[in-house]
Formats: C-alpha cells, structure tokens, sequence
C-alpha cells in the first residue's frame, strides 16, 4: 500500500500586474433582438463609456452589457509575506 501525504497550502489571489485589464461593452438595447453594437476591447473605461454616450446619442438605446476582464496569479502565502516584508530598519 502507497501511503500519501497530502499539505494544505494556502495561497493569495492577486491581479496580474503584467497584462493589461480589459474593458468593453455591447448594446443590449431593442425589443424582439438586441441591437448587439460593440464598443471593441479598451485597456480603460473611459473610452468605453465614451462609446456608449455616442451610441446613446446616435441610436436612444440605453442598456449595455459591460465585461471586464483581467488575468489572475495564486502564489504560496509565504511567497506573498516575502514579496510584500518591509525592508528592515536601517542603522542609525
């Protein structure tokens, strides 16, 4: 018999700084089908936002869904407590 030992390790989830958030939005708008106009994929909100104000303007439509979407890094606990110590005091 194979005996195993298995650890808990526990681990934080942070954004991943390395790669850029992305935002959009699509028109939700309309009665039998959604209009389904899309603002494209945005590295920021604001110029999403700024599409819907324009497509607002252009067509009355008033509902978008938004996405937002970003990349996500685990690492071990002790990983984080390293990465984020305070320096230690210096000398005086």
């Amino acid at each position: 018999m194979t005996r195993r030992l298995f650890r808990y390790v526990p681990f934080t989830i942070e954004q991943d700084r390395t790669a850029e958030p992305e935002y959009e939005a699509r028109c939700v708008s309309g009665d039998a089908a959604d209009c389904g106009a899309c603002s494209g994929t945005y590295s920021g909100p604001a110029p999403v936002e700024e599409w819907q104000r324009t497509h607002t303007q252009a067509t009355g439509h008033r509902r978008y869904r938004r996405n937002f979407g970003d990349y996500a890094v685990l690492r071990p606990a002790a990983e984080h407590v390293r990465q984020h110590r305070p320096a230690a005091n210096p000398v005086r």
